[in-house]
């Protein structure tokens, strides 16, 4: 099977070289995706909005795969601020609650102070759909 690069269309892939994702067979590697909206380069301040959309982006990605959020299989999550991981655990059990992966927790600075989350998933195709 062929490899296959999918991008978002965000500036960043371009600029730094890399893929919004990278589907090899049926598995699917996520880049750490932020809460930027790629259609207008922008990016909310409250991290609970950027964490909904990192989910979109993530499954728009996946779609581009042919695969779903329930396909995701580990997920790594980075957070600058100790106190926005809870805010965000709502929109974790919406968006992962049937998938429930594996799941790692890193707080950490990222790239720009605006961003508060940063969501890296693996995904796997099931066969069964």
């Amino acid at each position: 099977m062929t490899r296959q690069l999918i991008s978002s269309g965000s500036k960043f892939e371009e600029e730094i070289g890399y893929s919004r994702a990278v589907v090899d067979g049926d598995f699917i590697f996520l880049s750490g995706t932020t809460g930027y909206d790629y259609a207008t380069m922008t990016i909310a301040d409250d991290v609970v909005a950027q964490c909904e959309q990192c989910f979109k982006n993530i499954a728009a990605a996946l779609a581009k795969a042919d695969a779903t959020l329930d396909d995701i299989m580990r997920v790594l999550v980075i957070v600058p601020r100790r106190e926005d991981w809870e805010p965000c655990w709502p929109v974790f059990k919406k968006y992962l609650g049937h998938a429930r992966p594996a799941s790692t927790l890193i707080h950490a600075q990222l790239q720009t102070d605006a961003m508060r989350i940063e969501i890296e998933a693996t995904a796997r195709r099931r066969k069964d759909r």
